[in-house]
């Protein structure tokens, strides 16, 4: 971060503004709306400030260095580049905090981009480097956010000490209050219908009845292939709420970030051959944090269906009476294919999918080779790479041929997406050549041909033959 987001209390506190213009309103505007005493300099003063209320005191004439004194904020909204530069270098030798507009260089503060639903406020800053890419997105989050979410936050500030004395809990009051802010009491004031939201929260406090669960509960949440733009909303959600994000080694550190900033957060991760953590261990984690009251995200790459061990962390969930839920993410597959450009099914070529794990088990690849090397189908192989010579050998011994289309994938979806095409004969040089290493998906079929044509988001990587027939080692 260039800069360090903070709310800053200037209610009754003396504030500058120097300039006269339309710029100079709309700052002033501000101020006066976070309780400040205005105080505006200028040559000339448009009628509009004069007629702010609270009206500003207004003074019309040249700055003056003195025009500083007990100033605890100022803001230069003017022409001229040589009154902006004294007056910034004016004020940071006092340790006023000044803005100068639109000149972030003279800037020791810089006003955000701002969603007002007082109390709650969101504030969008680009340190100046695209204000216009910060205007879209406080658009986006105008559009998305309640007009009532304020009035729904003053309900809660005036209950908020009542609520404290009912549930002595930390974890308590938080779920009580999820309650209120997902539940019918918001959509009431949503509504409008704030005094029927406001009598409902009050029954609910004067409830003997209203206990909030402490049992925990687990959500099995698939993050998709990488990118944080293919996660879902509910996955989203889900993730805001945990008080614990168990996640893998595949969940990309933006994706982690989604969590509420004090979620706890345990890394679990898994490579072939190096198990950080077993998964006897994670199943026992999941059982253990829910037991406590927690609710937990288990946050799988993919699909937690789709080689995810998904359904063994969910039975011993169910052995101990745990609830649980299961949110589907974009498996690795689709991904993968979508952002290479190589669809897995396609009428001239593919009409089956088969997704098969090449995880090596006693250092050998085990699958059902006759059922995979069939003509008109696709294979996908995630966990492939180290067993990738076995796979492209016992394709060809039962019946594909050698000059089977073959690409290997490397961090699919992501900025850093790599892909090797190939055929079943050089695909091993190609990707020793490449320097690829796990993770990886392999694509085998005739739609492979097809991403020269379809690719749409990375090229992909081009090994020579020469290169490849360089490239010693060969693949476990």
């Amino acid at each position: 971060m260039d800069y360090f987001p903070v709310f800053l209390n200037i209610r009754d506190k003396p504030c500058l503004v120097v300039g006269g213009g339309s710029v100079a309103l709309r700052k002033a505007e501000l101020l006066l709306r976070a309780g400040a005493i205005v105080k505006v300099v200028a040559p000339e003063i448009q009628t509009g400030i004069r007629e702010l209320d609270p009206a500003p005191e207004c003074i019309q004439q040249e700055f003056q260095p003195h025009h500083l004194d007990g100033v605890t904020l100022a803001i230069v909204a003017t022409s001229s580049t040589k009154v902006n530069k004294n007056i910034s270098r004016l004020a940071m030798e006092r340790n006023i905090p000044v803005n100068v507009v639109d000149d972030p260089a003279l800037c020791s503060f810089i006003v955000p981009a701002i969603v007002d639903r007082n109390p709650i406020i969101v504030a969008i800053g680009s340190a100046g480097a695209a204000p216009v890419l910060t205007r879209l997105t406080r658009a986006k989050i105008e559009a998305i956010l309640p007009q009532a979410l304020g009035k729904l936050g003053l309900l809660a500030k005036q209950y908020r000490q009542a609520v404290k004395d009912r549930f002595r809990n930390i974890t308590e009051r938080r779920r009580f209050w999820e309650l209120i802010f997902e539940g019918e009491v918001a959509d009431k004031v949503y509504s409008g219908h704030i005094e029927a939201g406001e009598k409902q929260l009050k029954d609910m406090l004067a409830s003997d009845s209203m206990e909030i669960s402490s049992k925990g509960e687990v959500a099995l949440v698939g993050a998709g292939p990488g990118d944080p733009e293919l996660v879902t909303f509910k996955a989203v959600r889900l993730l805001q709420r945990a008080d614990v994000v168990v996640y893998d080694r595949l969940i990309s550190p933006e994706i982690v970030d989604l969590a509420r900033r004090d979620a706890q957060k345990i890394y679990a991760g898994k490579a072939a051959s190096k198990h950080s953590m077993p998964q006897e261990d994670i199943n026992a984690l999941l059982v253990k944090l829910a037991l406590e009251g927690k609710r937990v995200v288990r946050l799988k790459g993919g699909d937690p269906f789709v080689f995810g061990r998904g359904g063994e962390e969910i039975s011993e969930l169910m052995n101990h009476g745990i609830s649980f839920q299961v949110v589907p993410g974009i498996t690795s597959a689709l991904g993968c294919s979508s952002y290479c450009g190589i669809p897995l099914t396609h009428r001239d070529y593919a009409q089956s999918v088969v997704f098969a794990t090449g995880h090596l088990q006693n250092d050998s690849v085990n699958l059902n080779w006759e059922m995979l090397a069939q003509p008109h189908q696709t294979i996908v192989i995630y966990m492939g790479l180290l067993g990738l010579s076995t796979i492209t050998q016992k394709m060809m011994e039962h019946g594909l041929p050698p000059g089977t289309p073959v690409a290997v994938v490397r961090n699919a979806t992501m900025t850093d997406q790599q892909i090797v095409i190939g055929k079943l004969t050089d695909i091993c040089d190609k990707v020793i050549a490449a320097e690829m290493t796990s993770p990886c998906l392999i694509i085998i079929g005739e739609v492979v041909q097809l991403h020269d044509q379809l690719n749409w988001y990375r090229k992909s990587v081009d090994v020579g033959d020469s290169q490849a027939s360089a490239a010693s080692g060969w693949f476990l």
